[in-house]
C-alpha cells in the first residue's frame, strides 16, 4: 500500500509521527514530552506543544518530514 504524503495529518498524529520516525533523538524526546504534556494537561497546551515539536524538526528531511512539518504549520496558522 502506497503512503500518501500529501495528506494533512492531525496534530496528535503529526506529533506521534515525529516521536516514532524522526531520526533526531532530541526531536523524538521533545515530541514524547509534548504527548506526555497533552495527556496530563489536555488540549489547553496543544498549540504550544505543536510549535515546540515543529521547531525541533528542522533537520529532519524527506517526504514524511515535510508532511509532518506542513501539517503542524497548517494547524498553527
Amino acid at each position: 500500500m502506497a503512503t500518501d504524503y500529501q495528506r494533512t495529518l492531525g496534530v496528535i498524529e503529526a506529533i506521534t509521527a515525529a516521536r516514532d520516525q524522526c531520526p533526531s533523538g532530541r526531536a523524538r524526546a521533545i515530541a514524547e514530552g509534548a504527548l506526555a504534556n497533552l495527556a496530563g494537561k489536555g488540549g489547553a497546551s496543544l498549540r504550544d506543544q505543536a510549535w515546540l515539536v515543529m521547531n525541533a524538526l528542522l533537520g529532519w528531511r524527506g517526504e514524511r518530514a515535510d508532511q509532518v512539518r506542513r501539517s503542524l504549520a497548517a494547524f498553527l496558522e
